[in-house]
């Protein structure tokens, strides 16, 4: 049996955060959620995620301060999980920041639902 493969939903938006969770849990994932950076850190050293979903505006240390602890981690399991940034923010800007930054994709929450977040993480898992 293949292992189920564990998920990270890194999101403030209590709301956002219960429908997103319910929909990659119901899609087969195991699923963690936290709430802050700080919080989104800790877990990652527990649990080493199969793949990050990372919101950028987080209270706390935000999205690419995570990021950049993720790609400069000693333990490679951490340090190459995919990261799929979920932002507000939209401009080209944010966007090319979180590239160069180590993100493997980048997604504004208004242009997308809970299932296409659960068909971008089929896409990297």
């Amino acid at each position: 049996m293949t292992k189920t493969k564990k998920i990270l939903l890194v999101e403030d938006d209590a709301f956002l955060q219960e429908l997103a969770a319910k929909k990659i849990s119901s899609a087969g994932y195991d699923i963690w959620a936290a709430s802050t950076g700080e919080e989104a850190i800790e877990t990652i050293k527990k649990k080493e995620p199969d793949l990050i979903v990372l919101d950028i505006i987080l209270p706390g240390i935000n999205g690419f301060e995570v990021l950049e602890k993720i790609r400069n981690n000693q333990n490679k399991n951490i340090k190459n999980v995919p990261v799929v940034m979920l932002s507000n923010l939209g401009q080209k800007e944010e966007v090319n920041k979180a590239k160069k930054s180590g993100a493997n994709d980048y997604m504004i929450k208004a242009h997308f639902t809970p299932d296409d977040i659960v068909k971008k993480i089929r896409t990297f898992l």
